[in-house]
């Protein structure tokens, strides 16, 4: 007879929440998972999938354009946002479905419904109780919107997988990867694009020299960025248009106003305060290594404690988790070096340090960059660039960290990350053979470091 219900309830449904009922499942622990919304979380329903057709879309504009230097005629492209949106729809039904068959079939119990915490070891959804041993929070995040006049009629990132009109002019405000890509998708689709940012350059926390580049490149795919600019409310005019009266004492008209402003954790209404699990100033949740709260029995990862918020990440972490609780405890979670992308066009991709945070913390490194046109654009006619780039400990040739700007980065750099995973130095890419032509091979024939102004 066993004293609780579950060994485990896991409350959310996303990335990480899924992974880890589904490891403990397997582990032989008895386990329930509890979602009020869809399965899947933020990343399959609201996020990166979405996300990453809809830049898909966006691409194909350019795309089309480029295709005249290689002998095609093509007629004046057309796009048509709902079948855009139900096809999209269409595809996040079925990744939803599947979420659903993976518990199944590991044996977890999926309960739909508003999870929150009675007792340390009492769970109600919808007024029915749950007995557990232990509780683990994977509710993520939610887009953040500051207080302003006008906040209503702003949609969030949210929102605009949703929308029922397409607009034909637009405000993105914030500075993070979000803003950029949705900056980028809309512009894509042809769409006038305006990017406010209160800072001086945006994506603040990549390496200066992408930020810059990256800056160069949407205004010249046609983006309108407002740097050093806050928007001080929204008024809606009278033929349902939104009137952004700027910080410079300028306004725009646009249909729609988007806000990435960024994302805080969900632990509203969950119960926290029946027990003892400490949060942070930003209501994340307080872990340790092991991702234990400071109820011993309530656990929590991913987005909700506010760590690096990306899904493989939360995936890593519900493994780390499981594996620690349920299975033999061998599962080690290292948190350096972890690759990421940026989905605006082009894309941009990175692993290790930037060069400001090398020299802050090495005394002697080396710069090794390239920015070059692709050999598609040869003949396409885009003035499109790629920029390359190599950071060095020159004190034992280790790399430091990989940067790229360009098409398919993402793609390119992930393997960087598992050579830099095993220790990757100059020497080794120097020695290595590139394939050519490809842009990749950029990164093993960068021969000469560049001059820098402490040299």
């Amino acid at each position: 007879m066993h004293q609780y219900d579950y060994d485990l309830f896991v409350i959310g449904a996303g990335s990480g929440g899924v992974r880890a009922s589904r490891m403990a499942a397997q582990y032989g622990a008895r386990v329930a998972i509890a979602e009020n919304k869809q399965l899947g979380g933020t990343c399959v329903n609201v996020g990166c999938v979405p996300k990453k057709l809809f830049v898909y879309a966006a691409h194909y504009s350019d795309e089309i354009s480029w295709a005249e230097g290689f002998g095609w005629t093509t007629s004046a492209p057309v796009f048509n946002w709902n079948i855009l949106k139900n096809n999209k729809n269409a595809e996040i039904s079925r990744l939803n479905a599947i979420y659903g068959q993976i518990l199944a079939s590991s044996n977890v119990d999926i309960i739909y419904g508003d999870a929150r915490i009675v007792e340390a070891h009492k769970i109600v959804v919808d007024n029915k109780t749950y007995s557990c041993d232990k509780i683990l929070i994977a509710t993520g995040g939610k887009p953040f919107i500051p207080e302003f006049p006008g906040k209503e009629l702003a949609i969030s990132s949210d929102e605009v997988f949703h929308m029922d009109n397409f607009p034909r002019k637009v405000v993105v405000v914030g500075g993070g990867y979000i803003a950029v890509e949705f900056a980028g998708i809309f512009n894509g689709l042809g769409v006038e694009t305006h990017l406010i940012y209160r800072g001086p350059l945006f994506l603040r926390g990549f390496d200066l020299d992408v930020r810059g580049f990256v800056a160069e490149e949407l205004t010249k795919k046609g983006i309108h960025l407002h740097f050093n600019t806050e928007v001080l409310r929204i008024d809606k005019l009278n033929d349902g248009s939104l009137s952004i009266v700027l910080s410079d004492n300028t306004s725009l008209v646009v249909e729609t106003a988007l806000y990435a402003t960024g994302r805080k954790p969900l632990t509203d209404n969950l119960g926290l305060e029946t027990i003892n699990v400490h949060l942070n100033k930003d209501q994340a949740i307080s872990v340790n290594e092991h991702f234990q709260t400071s109820q011993a029995n309530v656990y929590a990862l991913g987005d909700v404690t506010d760590n690096i918020q990306l899904t493989p990440v939360a995936i890593a972490e519900a493994m780390a988790f499981s594996n620690h609780l349920y299975g033999d405890k061998t599962f080690n979670l290292d948190y350096q070096n972890i690759p990421t992308a940026v989905f605006c066009q082009p894309n941009i991709a990175t692993v290790g340090l930037t060069e400001e945070q090398a020299q802050a913390q090495h005394p002697n490194i080396d710069i090794y960059k390239s920015s070059f046109s692709p050999m598609k654009h040869s003949l396409s006619g885009a003035t499109e660039k790629t920029l390359m780039k190599v950071v060095v400990n020159q004190d034992n040739d280790q790399v430091l960290g990989m940067h790229m700007v360009g098409a398919e980065a993402g793609e390119i750099i992930q393997g960087m990350a598992v050579a830099m995973k095993l220790g990757l130095t100059k020497s080794a890419l120097d020695s290595t053979i590139g394939i050519h032509p490809t842009a990749a091979e950029e990164f093993v024939t960068l021969r000469k470091p560049v001059p820098r102004s402490s040299d």
